[in-house]
């Protein structure tokens, strides 16, 4: 058995590998570390066969969805998962054929509904139902204290207290644990009396993840992250520096469109001289009559150069195929010392 353990801040993601056939599950990958995790198959000569989710993540990105179109392989996730994109769902007991491994799924809800554990030879991958020395919180949407204190003490509690312990999250730098070192020395697992364990699990007062909203959103839907979005429309655009607009400006030359995309008040306390002003709100309604010749140069800039970034991109498939996305944003310009105009004039 090959496993490789991909750490992401406290996240943790498993590559789990057949030695002999060369197959492979991804269990738990985020959203950035795509590229390692097709790295590490290419060096180890693994091809991923299965992406499993073991429940819905609140505070990151699932990779499953991206790399189930990048692979042409199946997203596997507990049957009482909410997200549309899961293509094969699992029962308690039902198994994954990896090659020579056999990976099974028991369902532990109460971090999530559709919490799963992951049980292959001598590991089990606890997701967030199990962590070394805690467990999963119980305070996000579907999170039920009473099932997790159910999970633990009647099911993963209950496995061989030798197989080793591999969770979804671990801030600690330690790669593993052991069921029965958890029985011993977690805090939360001494907790054994049924109301007393919920009256904590409901008392932790953790704070909430940064993205949560988001996280919730994008995990359960197939839905992008604003992430995303940035970085395909990065992708599929050109830029051009400050230094370049700068010049274009000082030489006088009226060839290319200066598009600010931020909002009128922005505009008026200060914008790049010449500048016209079409808010990004207003794009695809005003392009027409504002943006009459498809084939001239439009630099468009905002405040930051993120919103630029996906108007550029908006426009480029509008059919403004000069329009080009300036290299940072007005803030960077004003910070350069280069000259900035005020008032609704451009």
């Amino acid at each position: 058995m090959i496993l490789e353990t991909v750490a992401s801040g406290g996240c943790r993601s498993y590559l789990l590998g057949c030695q002999e056939t060369c197959a492979a599950a991804l269990i738990d990958p985020e959203l950035s570390q795509i590229d390692r995790y097709l790295a590490l198959t290419a060096r180890d000569g693994l091809r991923i066969r299965y992406l499993v989710d073991t429940h819905t993540h609140a505070d990151h990105f699932s990779a499953t969805q991206q790399l189930a179109r990048q692979l042409g392989v199946p997203v596997v996730m507990h049957s009482a998962s909410p997200a549309p994109f899961v293509d094969l769902r699992l029962h308690g007991g039902e198994l994954l054929v990896i090659g020579q491994l056999r990976l099974q799924a028991l369902h532990t809800p109460g971090h999530t509904r559709d919490s799963m554990c992951l049980r292959v030879e001598d590991v089990v991958f606890t997701g967030d139902t199990l962590l070394i020395g805690a467990t999963g919180r119980t305070d996000l949407p579907g999170g039920d204290a009473e099932a997790l204190y159910d999970s633990l003490f009647d099911h993963v509690l209950k496995l061989d207290p030798a197989l080793r312990v591999f969770p979804a999250h671990e801030y600690k730098g330690r790669t593993h644990t052991t069921i029965g070192q958890e029985m011993t020395t977690n805090p939360r697992l001494q907790v054994r009396e049924r109301g007393a364990f919920v009256d904590m699990m409901n008392n932790l007062n953790i704070t909430m993840p940064t993205h949560v909203t988001e996280a919730l959103r994008t995990n359960m839907s197939g839905g992008k992250t604003v992430a995303q979005m940035l970085s395909e429309a990065a992708a599929a655009v050109p830029f051009m520096s400050l230094a370049e607009l700068q010049a274009c400006i000082e030489s006088g030359s009226n060839d290319a469109i200066v598009l600010d995309v931020r909002e009128r008040d922005a505009f008026e306390e200060g914008h790049i001289p010449g500048a016209r002003l079409l808010p990004r709100g207003q794009l695809e309604l005003r392009v027409n009559q504002d943006l009459t010749d498809p084939t001239r140069r439009i630099i468009v800039y905002c405040e930051f150069g993120r919103v630029s970034t996906l108007a550029t991109h908006t426009l480029r498939q509008m059919g403004f195929t000069a329009a080009v996305a300036l290299d940072g944003g007005m803030k960077v310009w004003r910070e350069s010392g280069c000259p900035v105009q005020t008032g609704k004039d451009p």
